[in-house]
């Protein structure tokens, strides 16, 4: 995740420790159920409405999150599927919270009614993450359901007015990215506290959705504009976290934008930038699916690292024995073309490994989604 407004505007978040800090610690991301009520084009988890057989207990997720606060995970993200369905999700979250871990869900946001608001609320999570991908019918069709959009809105209200944290979050593609404007306009009049801009990465029911993807050209177009609204945000007062994610490009992107608009600040935009390193797939990010397999990150459930019913995620995450892990802790003699030659790999750390395999069945070949110039990295 980059911090647009930590970075471009000077604004603190409760993030910014796990970003900049000096963790050593994953935060992990538990995918903990794999069924959702709606069907999204791009749900890298392709969950369905239907039970799946095996998913952890109760009493193994209390002790797989056990494991997680003595290991030192300085956050947990409750995700799925739409964990909502899961009956124990509250309590879980709970748990976690009692453990001194920063507890966050990420959900469709269409299952919260009146009384299961409050309820989250009580729990003492840090964040309730939101995803809608457009306003109205632009957002139905991405999530296959006819009213998802509205049902998700009142979910935020209800959670805004009990002054519960909340995050909106938004896939970008070429059929949703001229809704940006709006959900500025959206996170501004619901008084909603962060927003998140993913970009679109090639994983599950997404692995069909390259041509999806923007150009290189809208992407650029993209970025811009969302460095433009945060500025605005920002001198009007209104302190709103934005962030863009999965593609550390932007990094690099922004680091010039610092350098031509702010030169004062750039060096330190730099220092921040370096301390975050990029992506961190497999360092300071991990996931767990809804059957316990351990991945470097959520978009790697083709790979498993192990899984916490036979070995803590503990001893799994420190075990380097694993080649896919190793490398990617040291992925920079191993990153091909453009990647490998790229003088910005200190910012970007040669951005999304999975995506690179999508396209090019390698693992180590350059991330197709960079969207910077050969002149302007170096080459």
């Amino acid at each position: 995740m980059i911090s647009i407004s930590k970075l471009l505007c000077d604004a603190s978040a409760p993030g910014d420790k796990l970003r900049y800090g000096d963790t050593l610690r994953p935060i992990v991301v538990w995918n903990s159920t794999k069924r959702c009520n709606l069907k999204c084009l791009h749900c890298y988890a392709q969950a369905q409405n239907t039970i799946f057989p095996g998913e952890l207990s109760t009493e193994e997720g209390k002790a797989f999150i056990q494991d997680l606060a003595d290991f030192g995970v300085p956050a947990l993200l409750f995700s799925g599927g739409e964990p909502l369905l899961r009956n124990d999700i509250l309590e879980l979250a709970s748990w976690a919270s009692k453990l001194g871990i920063r507890a966050v869900f990420s959900t469709n946001g269409t299952l919260i009614k009146d009384g299961l608001a409050e309820r989250i609320v009580e729990v003492g999570l840090a964040e309730v993450g939101i995803s809608v991908d457009g306003l109205g019918p632009i957002n139905d069709r991405f999530r296959g359901h006819k009213g998802a959009f509205e049902a998700a809105l009142q979910g935020i209200r209800r959670l805004v007015a009990l002054g519960q944290r909340v995050s909106l979050r938004l896939t970008i593609t070429k059929h949703n990215f001229g809704e940006i404007p709006a959900i500025f306009d959206l996170v501004e009049r619901e008084n909603i506290d962060r927003v998140c801009f993913y970009h679109l990465t090639y994983a599950g029911r997404a692995s069909n959705m390259k041509d999806e993807d923007l150009s290189a050209q809208q992407t650029r177009a993209v970025v811009d504009l969302i460095f433009d609204r945060t500025l605005d945000l920002h001198r009007r007062g209104l302190n709103k976290e934005v962030l863009t994610v999965d593609n550390h490009a932007d990094s690099v992107y922004l680091y010039f934008r610092v350098k031509r608009d702010q030169p004062s600040k750039a060096d330190a935009v730099l220092e921040l930038l370096r301390r975050n390193g990029g992506n961190n797939s497999g360092i300071r990010i991990g996931a767990v699916d809804n059957l316990g397999n351990v991945h470097p990150d959520q978009f790697w459930w083709h790979y498993s690292l192990g899984n916490v019913r036979q070995r803590k995620f503990s001893d799994i995450w420190t075990d380097t024995s694993d080649p896919l892990l190793q490398g990617l802790r040291d992925r920079k003699p191993l990153l091909k073309g453009r990647c490998g030659r790229c003088q910005y790999l200190d910012l970007c750390n040669g951005n999304l490994r999975v995506r690179a395999e999508a396209v090019y069945g390698d693992i180590w070949a350059d991330d197709p989604a960079c969207y910077l110039t050969d002149e302007e990295i170096g080459l």
